[in-house]
């Protein structure tokens, strides 16, 4: 008998990995950065667009809740006029008083005219009993203290600079049957050359 055993050959197979295909970072977060595109907003609000559906604006009490979309479903012609800020010098002085005293507003024109502010609601108050003391105007003052309406619109901008935080470009907006119609917006935030009402509702003295 041989002393010599057979030699068992082992041989041991090794896995070989296919080597992984990087995907650049731009590939793989394309198609999510794609829906994100499509799905933002338009930048600033566009005629047809309706108004927001929030009761985030307030008018003379923090209990009283308006939501101007609800109010544009019943109501044919609606003006809003927003401003900067309640009291500054420029909208109290320009503005504001130019639609008070348009003829077309005292006609009767509009079934209802705004005046937005990102302002709390007691100074809205007060400013609105500054400018049509009697209240027989009617033009009523909303605030907007959280700047949620506003934001809305896309027509917030950051000015800390003189405000302290997040104000409202100066514009006007024509809503007609519940959709926005005619927008007017100041191009640099703040000056009066496309929103005074001469511009939006034509020469007082016509």
């Amino acid at each position: 008998m041989s002393l010599l055993r057979p030699l068992t050959r082992h041989v041991t197979t090794a896995t070989v990995t296919a080597p992984r295909r990087l995907v650049p970072l731009a590939a793989r977060t394309a198609p999510a950065a794609a829906r994100s595109f499509h799905a933002t907003r338009p930048v600033l609000v566009r005629p047809g667009d309706p108004l927001p559906d929030t009761d985030a604006l307030m008018e003379n009490t923090p209990g009283t809740r308006v939501n101007l979309a609800e109010e544009a479903k019943r109501l044919s012609k609606i003006l809003l006029v927003g401003v900067p800020a309640a009291f500054s010098p420029a909208c109290s002085s320009t503005h504001v008083p130019g639609y008070v005293a348009h003829p077309k507003v005292r006609a009767g024109e509009f079934d209802l005219v705004g005046v937005v502010s990102v302002n709390d609601v007691f100074v809205m108050k007060a400013w609105g009993e500054t400018l049509d003391p009697a209240g027989t105007q009617g033009v009523r003052f909303f605030a907007d203290p959280s700047g949620e309406f506003t934001k809305a619109l896309d027509l917030a901008f950051d000015g800390s600079a003189i405000f302290g935080g997040d104000r409202s470009k100066r514009y006007a907006i024509v809503v007609e049957n519940g959709k926005v119609k005619e927008v007017h917006v100041e191009p640099d935030n703040t000056g009066t050359s496309v929103s005074l009402a001469e511009h939006v509702l034509g020469p007082a003295s016509s």
